[in-house]
């Protein structure tokens, strides 16, 4: 494992956040510990303490910071103007697999502060983008409830993603991009009913 640069001046919040991202993609989140991250960074054991008050509060940023970089992931499809949901999932898919670390720690609240006002921003905000998504497919596509066609949709990326991220697929996809699988996957469950 490549070691970071120690801190100096700048951002120390950024350096100990880029140090955890490195260490929850080689060993995973059970690995992080804020002395660590010091020591990584080059600053005292208890200069992390500052900005994160403990390994949970720090897990708690990298998860909000991981549904920023998702809902901007998502705004891009959106302003490329790909409205479409499976394209919607394509950058669910790509942000899994991207951002490992970061998508590692979202979606396990024993890991960070369920409660953190940032947080239930964060969450909501990236959220929305897929509800309204959802919502802007023709019936015919999506059915008439729109809060369970949004539980599928999200259920179909975010299952995706983690079978691909395990590497359970292989045998499955030979040799196709996820992208392009994630599509047809997508488009066999939310394709045109009849």
């Amino acid at each position: 494992m490549a070691a970071l640069r120690s801190y100096h001046h700048g951002d120390l919040r950024r350096a100990v956040l880029d140090a955890a991202i490195e260490v929850i993609t080689a060993e995973g989140p059970g690995a992080v510990s804020l002395r660590d991250l010091a020591r990584r960074a080059g600053v005292s054991h208890a200069a992390p303490a500052h900005h994160f008050k403990d390994k949970a509060g720090l897990l708690t940023a990298l998860a909000v910071e991981g549904y920023e970089l998702l809902a901007a992931a998502f705004g891009e499809a959106l302003g490329a103007g790909s409205a479409r949901l499976e394209e919607l999932g394509v950058r669910y898919v790509r942000f899994a697999l991207d951002h490992p670390a970061h998508f590692e720690v979202m979606f396990r609240p024993d890991l960070h502060h369920r409660d953190a006002p940032e947080l239930v921003a964060a969450q909501e905000r990236t959220g929305r983008v897929l509800r309204d998504g959802v919502a802007a497919m023709p019936a015919a596509r999506r059915g008439d409830d729109t809060g369970l066609a949004t539980i599928a949709a999200w259920s179909l990326a975010h299952g995706f993603a983690t079978l691909w991220r395990g590497d359970n697929l292989r045998r499955l996809v030979a040799d196709r991009a996820p992208e392009d699988l994630f599509r047809n996957t997508a488009g066999l469950l939310f394709g045109e009913r009849g």
